[in-house]
């Protein structure tokens, strides 16, 4: 018998194809898998950092009503009593200042460090006292 006799033309070549193509799509899901971890790895560092945002923002607002509280024993017992506060935050106090029965302060708290990155700071102040009317 002669090889190839009785196929259709290309049909070695078919086969030919099919070899190399083995493996091409195994190489394409790590690269598309890869990408999404990636995306994932930026995404838990951006909520990361909206999260420690928000808890500054916390942290500066009760610290600021509470040294507000503490205004009549003056500017030191207020920012005691506001570094307390912080300090329960897990968050620095960067400033504390009493104007009057006005308390101002500010706040820096570190975000959690991911595998691999960088930490960093984010930061809040607030203002607390009586309204003027």
């Amino acid at each position: 018998m002669i090889p190839g006799a009785g196929t259709s033309p290309g049909a070695g070549s078919r086969a030919d194809h099919r070899d190399r193509d083995a493996g091409a799509a195994t190489v394409l899901a790590a690269v598309l898998i890869l990408g999404l971890l990636v995306v994932l790895g930026f995404g838990l560092a951006l909520g990361s950092a909206v999260l420690t945002r928000h808890r500054a923002e916390g942290a500066a607002d009760l610290a600021a009503l509470a040294a507000a509280a503490h205004a009549p024993g003056g500017e030191r017992s207020a920012c005691i009593r506001a570094r307390q506060v912080v300090a329960a935050a897990h968050a620095d106090v960067l400033n504390c200042a009493l104007t009057g029965l006005d308390a101002r302060v500010e706040v820096t708290a570190p975000t959690p460090a991911l595998p691999g990155m960088v930490t960093s700071q984010v930061s809040a102040r607030a203002r607390a006292g009586p309204v003027a009317r």
